[in-house]
């Protein structure tokens, strides 16, 4: 495993115990609940890639376990982290969510939001500092990097550098998240600023690629299963989302794209989650995230999730941990400017949306 491991597809659900709810559903309301008690659920808003369509994932397994222990039932809500986010802000008048759950920088995005209340779990104390807020209003529950996927299988070796993916070879077969809209998508224009030195040679390079680029997608988990197939070649993801993938879809190959004459990178995704304010359910909100930071949740992290613990006391010693220490093995991982990113990612991804013309 990493030295510093800083720190992810809704369908059919094990039993009761947690329920997809369409993004379209108000996911519904309780006086009941309004001061954190009455009924026995908690709505969770989570980025995708935790939950299994099998129904094998590690928010199934947990949420099933929780369930049990509790008699609390899980209602669940997936999509993009600044999809997630949104939703939480449209319904700010109107609580509907107890946790949210999204990638770096959208977490920091909720909170600054004011959509999060500080609430420091069980088990948090075990978290790296970088890797949970001071204030104690979210915490990661996994950790997690940014990484690209390709066709093993058309492809035979993995590209090794961002200027390979220029080649005419890849147009029509190479497709990226949406930035702003995909924690993901917006993991591209992290890595690019940081690979080619600053936005304005990084927006200079993602113009160029533009020509290849099938187009936007809102949700990365959506863009494997078709690199698997073999209608992409080539497309963007995150290492514990594409292992679990992985699983299913045999063409499928994780690698980290490098400036030319340089290392490969990463850095760290953790999935992180904080308590909403106002959550109409907060008690259960409180329980729910003492629960997946426990350490029973995070000894299932790598070898059902086929992530990285949050926490620093587990160290799992299972065959996926193997595995996913040696797709790590010479990647060097950086840590981004969270608070540069947070304050400025408008402008980012509106100098993006000017160089692709998206």
């Amino acid at each position: 495993m990493p030295s510093k491991p800083m720190l992810r597809a809704a369908a059919a659900v094990t039993g009761s115990f947690a329920l997809a709810v369409p993004l379209t559903a108000c996911g519904g309301t309780s006086s009941a609940g309004s001061k954190g008690g009455g009924e026995k659920i908690v709505t969770v808003y989570s980025a995708d890639g935790l939950k299994s369509d099998k129904g094998d994932g590690w928010y199934d397994k947990v949420f099933a376990d929780f369930t049990k222990k509790t008699g609390i039932e899980v209602k669940y809500v997936e999509g993009g982290s600044g999809e997630m986010v949104q939703r939480a802000v449209r319904e700010r008048s109107n609580t509907q969510a107890d946790v949210l759950i999204t990638l770096p920088p959208f977490i920091q995005q909720a909170d600054g939001k004011g959509l999060l209340q500080a609430y420091e779990p069980q088990g948090s104390d075990k978290v790296n500092g970088a890797d949970k807020a001071a204030d104690g209003k979210w915490t990661s529950v996994m950790n997690n990097y940014f990484g690209f996927v390709y066709n093993k299988k058309e492809l035979g070796s993995a590209p090794k550098t961002w200027e390979e993916l220029l080649d005419g070879d890849y147009k029509g077969k190479l497709q990226y998240s949406t930035p702003g809209v995909a924690g993901d998508g917006t993991a591209v224009l992290i890595k690019t600023m940081h690979d080619f030195g600053g936005k304005e040679p990084a927006m200079e390079y993602l113009k160029k690629l533009q020509a290849n680029n099938v187009g936007p997608s809102s949700s990365t988990s959506k863009l494997a299963p078709k690199t698997d197939k073999g209608e992409l070649l080539v497309a963007n993801g995150d290492v514990q989302m594409n292992f679990a993938q992985s699983k299913s879809m045999p063409n499928l190959g994780i690698w980290f794209p490098a400036k030319d004459g340089a290392k490969p990178t990463t850095f760290a995704l953790p999935y992180a989650a904080g308590l909403v304010d106002k959550a109409p359910h907060s008690e259960n909100g409180r329980k729910l995230l003492d629960h997946l930071l426990s350490e029973d949740a995070q000894k299932l992290v790598s070898g059902v999730g086929g992530g990285f613990p949050a926490r620093g006391d587990v160290k799992p010693t299972d065959a996926n941990a193997v595995e996913l220490t040696r797709i790590m093995a010479g990647v060097e991982v950086f840590e981004p400017d969270w608070a540069d990113i947070d304050e400025n990612l408008t402008g980012y991804v509106d100098a993006w949306k000017s160089a692709t013309g998206s």
